[in-house]
């Protein structure tokens, strides 16, 4: 074997010292058998396409070798990133300049090169930086001394063959040193690749001539250009990204936390200072040694994630989607334990890294501020004379600091104080003081936690000064929160794996604080009518506010979080000062804060069983009022378009309904007096309608159909029916924005299984059912109504009612059959196919006087209901009412239904049977969906 100084081809740089590789070179490629299988293979031939086309193969299965030995190394060391990136580098280096040799010595031998020929030849950009993932891009800078001669563009040209046939993603430049110097002026993108450049062969004297005239010329003198056009771009790219940190599916590279961040920080201490290393910033004064640790921390983790990405997708994939969360979480070790599974573990650790470093580019920031290279932010109350602030603090570049760290922290309390005080000027914290705090997070002990005066200044920030999110957010990215109310930290960074919530649970947490306060400001008086007028009427904000704080502080666990969570409120809420009949509130919402939802959504709160037992659960007017606002506040901090006019009637028409109980007695349920009450309606609003006509009408529906429909959906149904011959099928299309939902009456002969031809139509249309009720006349006709939306939610567009008519013509004309349709409709999309939804089925004979409830909690897809309700139909079960709420790839279907005598389904051996053929339904149906 020839030794390295007689090898030809592959002559990578060498490893930098102490910077060892996953595994060992020789494992990776042996260049000495490479270099000679090169060689020798070269030898023999004379023919330029032979010669790429052999050394294409040979280099290719060089590279593939080493790409398995690498992904074997690195699933047995899943987060050694920092070793593995550089071995990457290594490989790619091999490759690449191993092509360039052959196409300078082989392709285009030139014994003598002119000095105007010599090239260097430079990685730039992650490869410059020799941080590359599995399918990271290789870019390449040919530098030139001189305007580009024949021979150096003929070998530029054959090495770039050469990688494109290895399909490597090659970026590529062919450029002078004063060609980089004025296009890295003109352009930040090209300069920030300049600033990253890495010799790999050729004319290295031309490489130095580079960097230095880059540092001389153009760098020393644009550094505040640079830093505050890399913020911008920073700015940018957040926003493009959804400016939030704790987005479901974020992207590794790009997003908010990510690598792109904490590579801007590296950028500017490189462009200022020269860094070569991250390291670096502690000797500059950025970062104590434990900050750049946490650097350190995150980076690894980050580069081990977008590693186990790059090999899972096959391609550059930086989008930590739903669909590959799990095995990411699979491949670095994490697994299922507390009630959670391994993929909620691995985001939570993901986020907490996220958070870490956005509090390292705050510190490194304001470092800049200091040091005059970057501008200082503007005062947040420009318009407002600024407060002077109290002693012992004092503004630093338009923040709130500490005069005297070590008196600072001779009173713990102070540690809360800053936070009082930063609200009460407006100002931001400065990172300084941040720092202090989250460095003595020890001094949160137990006498300091149940001190009155501690938990004074907590409340004030809650109570007093009107935007407590503001705090609580700042409080909890530096442990603050967690240190002061411990039972919070478990939900800290916490993910839930499903599409329904946006947020983790901490986060979730502080937006359903922020709509209070949103409330309470005023803001939100036109899209919550109810809430607002209940808290201008007076409610107990602190039992309110702290019911919010600790409401999902439950979850997490194999327990229910609801009454998990009840049970630390009895602990937490007298900590935080509350008498004992606060606190019996508190812990009573907490235990109970979904009830209202529930009842809303699933169940129909037109039959007066449903507002009796909610209101025997509420019991006071003074709870409703609580839960009610509690409710809203938690379905709006779900995510941006959880909330729906839809939920919003069904809660006000729940809170109205019981409020009649609660102060006006059974009377307000009276079902004769309700069905008297709605006849009596109708007449009115048909003064045209003759007596005999009118006596007709009102005499040919039963009790529940007075009792479950408004007064405009009766006058629809009178009009529907008048004159309805037996082979007609009226339909009538209404799009009730105040809803958010378009309502669909039909009326036609009745006949089985109306409700499941209904809805099969429905659904072929796009259409996505939230309620649904049907009547049978006393001389046999059907009344069915529905209310429809997108998906999307929203109303379903009045520009696709006329196809909607046609689909349910079709359907009972027997044109189009729903079972055979949905074959190649109902899919799960690729993204969602990870969620677990189990399937739970409960028979409840004792929520309505006259039907049984059957309700089903399991995963949702564009046929589910067609199949629960010919299910239903084919086993001679009726219909009445069906409430459908559905939280992003789960739903929940409640069906109100009698069997064909009438009654209700109380034998357990029918419950049994009906169960096990609609668990087959839905496994059938499921399986069709995973098929296509």
């Amino acid at each position: 074997m020839p030794l390295q100084a007689q090898r030809r081809y592959a002559l990578p740089p060498a490893p930098e010292p102490g910077e060892a590789m996953i595994v060992d070179e020789t494992r990776i490629c042996d260049l000495d058998r490479l270099d000679t299988a090169l060689r020798d293979g070269i030898t023999a031939l004379d023919d330029p396409r032979e010669i790429r086309a052999f050394a294409v193969k040979t280099l290719g299965q060089a590279l593939r070798d080493g790409n398995a030995v690498l992904a074997d190394t690195l699933s047995t060391a899943p987060r050694d990133s920092r070793s593995f990136v550089r071995a990457q580098t290594w490989l790619v280096d091999v490759v690449v300049i191993s092509a360039l040799r052959i196409a300078q010595l082989d392709l285009h031998p030139n014994g003598a090169p002119s000095k105007g020929q010599r090239m260097a030849v430079l990685a730039v950009g992650g490869y410059g930086r020799a941080e590359m993932a599995p399918h990271s891009d290789v870019d390449l800078l040919f530098l030139l001394p001189a305007k580009i001669t024949g021979w150096a563009e003929s070998v530029i040209e054959s090495t770039l063959y050469m990688l494109w046939d290895l399909k490597l993603k090659i970026g590529h430049a062919s450029r002078t040193v004063d060609e980089c110097l004025k296009l890295g002026r003109e352009d930040y993108t090209i300069r920030t690749a300049l600033l990253e450049t890495r010799y790999l062969t050729g004319n290295e004297a031309l490489s130095q001539t580079l960097r230095k005239r880059l540092r001389a010329e153009l760098f020393a003198t644009t550094q505040s250009d640079f830093v505050e056009a890399k913020l911008a771009e920073r700015a940018e790219r957040h926003r493009k990204q959804g400016g939030q940190r704790y987005v479901l599916e974020p992207n590794v590279k790009e997003g908010k936390g990510g690598l792109r961040d904490l590579q801007t920080l590296y950028w500017i201490a490189k462009y200022i200072y020269g860094a070569d290393k991250a390291a670096e910033l502690v000797g500059h004064g950025f970062f104590t040694e434990a900050e750049y640790q946490s650097f350190r921390a995150a980076e690894t983790f980050l580069w081990a994630v977008r590693c186990h990405l790059h090999f899972l997708t096959g391609r550059a994939s930086d989008t930590l989607s739903f669909d590959v969360q799990p095995e990411v979480a699979e491949r670095m070790l994490y697994i299922d334990h507390g009630g959670r599974r391994a993929v909620e573990h691995f985001m939570q650790d993901y986020f907490r890294h996220a958070t870490q470093v956005g509090e390292l580019t705050r510190i490194f920031l304001t470092g800049l501020e200091a040091r005059h290279v970057k501008k200082a932010p503007a005062l947040m109350r420009l318009l407002r004379r600024r407060k002077k602030v109290k002693d012992g603090y004092r503004v630093d570049l338009n923040r709130l600091n500490i005069v005297d760290p070590k008196a600072f922290l001779q009173d713990p309390l102070n540690m809360l104080r800053l936070f009082e005080e930063a609200l009460r000027t407006g100002l931001l914290i400065h990172p300084d003081a941040m720092r202090l705090v989250s460095a003595n997070l020890h001094l949160f002990e137990t006498g300091l936690r149940e001190s009155p005066e501690a938990v004074r200044i907590f409340l004030d920030l809650l109570l007093k000064h009107g935007n407590p999110e503001r705090a609580l957010r700042r409080m909890n990215e530096l442990g603050v929160l967690a240190a002061f109310i411990p039972e919070f930290e478990p939900i800290v960074a916490m993910m839930q794996f499903n599409v329904y919530h946006h947020y983790t649970v901490d986060e979730h947490t502080i937006q359903v604080i922020s709509t209070l306060a949103q409330i309470e400001r005023k803001e939100l008086i036109e899209e919550l009518p109810l809430s607002s007028k209940i808290l201008d009427a007076g409610v107990n904000r602190k039992v309110l506010y702290i019911a919010l704080l600790l409401h999902d502080i439950g979850k997490g666990r194999p327990e229910d979080h609801s009454i998990l969570g009840a049970q630390i409120a009895r602990k937490v809420a007298p900590r935080l000062g509350l008498n004992p009949e606060e606190c019996e509130t508190v812990e009573w919402l907490v235990r109970h804060h979904l009830l209202m939802s529930d009842v809303a959504q699933k169940r129909d709160i037109a039959d007066p069983r449903t507002i009796r037992d909610f209101a025997k659960a509420v019991k006071t007017r003074k709870r409703l009022d609580l839960l009610t606002v509690l409710t809203v506040c938690d379905i709006r901090g779900v995510g941006p378009n959880t909330w729906n006019n839809w939920k919003a009637m069904l809660l006000r028409q729940l809170h109205a309904r019981t409020s009649d109980l609660l102060e006006g007695g059974a009377e307000a349920l009276n079902r004769s007096h309700r069905e008297n009450e709605a006849k009596r309606a109708l007449r009115e609003a048909l003064p045209d309608w003759s007596r005999a006509d009118l006596r007709a009408e009102t005499a040919r529906h039963y009790g529940p159909y007075w009792q479950g429909l408004m007064t405009d959906t009766h006058v629809v149904f009178a009009k529907l029916l008048r004159g309805l011959s037996d082979s007609e099928i009226r339909v009538d299309l209404q799009l009730v924005e105040d809803r958010d939902a378009t309502r669909v009456c039909f009326a036609l002969v009745d006949h089985p299984g109306i409700f499941s031809r209904l809805s099969g139509a429905l659904a072929l249309v796009g259409a996505n059912i939230v309620d649904a009720r049907t009547y049978t006349t006393k001389d046999g006709y059907a009344t069915a109504e529905f209310w429809i939306q997108d998906a999307e939610g929203k109303p379903y567009e009045a520009a696709r009612l006329p196809r909607l008519r046609k689909m349910i013509e079709r359907t009972f004309a027997g044109e189009v059959v729903a079972t055979q349709e949905f074959v190649s409709r109902d899919k799960v999309k690729r993204r969602e196919r990870q969620f677990r939804v189990p399937t739970k089925i409960v028979f409840d004979n004792d929520g309505s006087d006259i039907y049984t409830i059957i309700e089903v909690d399991t995963r949702d897809r564009p046929g589910l209901l067609y199949d629960l309700t010919r299910t239903l139909a084919a086993n001679n079960i009726y219909i009445a009412t069906a409430a459908i709420a559905t939280y992003g790839v789960q739903v929940v279907d409640s069906f109100y239904v009698k069997d064909m005598f009438g009654l209700k389904l109380h034998a357990k051996s029918r419950q049994e049977s009906l169960e096990k053929k609609l668990r087959a339904a839905i496994e059938a149906g499921a399986e069709r969906a995973r098929q296509g």
